[in-house]
């Protein structure tokens, strides 16, 4: 399917900054590879047909990192969007979007560790560790950095770091 980018809309998805006690940041380094490198980040997915952007943000947490336990904070004000890139487009998502818009949240975990679970039906990560705010950007693939800097720009202030 090779239609024209300006013909491609943006696929609707959530994002989730989860902490912990620390205010540290789980990120998750992505199975997949891009261009040859390893893509560190946070949990994020697709929202399905008639889930809100909450549901979809508990259900893609699950998920990706088996935490079905964590307290939300924030939800980011606007709806953020990122272009992928050329080389992608048309290869996933059925080559049906240049992009994605996402709802991002906030969110703590509630317990310990333990309950954190990357290997599950859906994996999308095979390592995960423990981030610093101050290090998020230059850790993940370079098409994401700008709607990263924007939701710690927004979050950031609420974890006193």
């Amino acid at each position: 399917m090779n239609l024209p980018l300006s013909s491609l809309g943006y696929r609707s998805g959530v994002g989730i900054m989860l902490v912990n006690d620390s205010n540290r940041v789980f990120v998750g380094k992505r199975i997949e590879r891009f261009q040859g490198m390893s893509a560190w980040q946070m949990p994020q997915g697709g929202m399905d047909d008639n889930e809100s952007p909450i549901e979809a943000a508990k259900r893609e947490l699950l998920e990706e990192t088996g935490v079905n336990s964590a307290e939300i904070l924030a939800e980011h004000t606007e709806w953020l969007y990122y272009d992928l890139p050329s080389e992608l487009i048309g290869k996933v998502w059925g080559g049906r979007y240049r992009g994605q818009k996402q709802k991002w949240f906030l969110m703590r975990l509630v317990g310990g560790d333990s309950q954190i679970n990357i290997h599950t039906s859906h994996a999308e990560f095979n390592e995960w560790k423990w981030e610093r705010v101050e290090n998020l950007e230059s850790i993940i693939v370079p098409f994401k950095r700008d709607i990263y800097r924007k939701v710690i720009t927004q979050f950031a202030p609420l974890l006193d770091i």
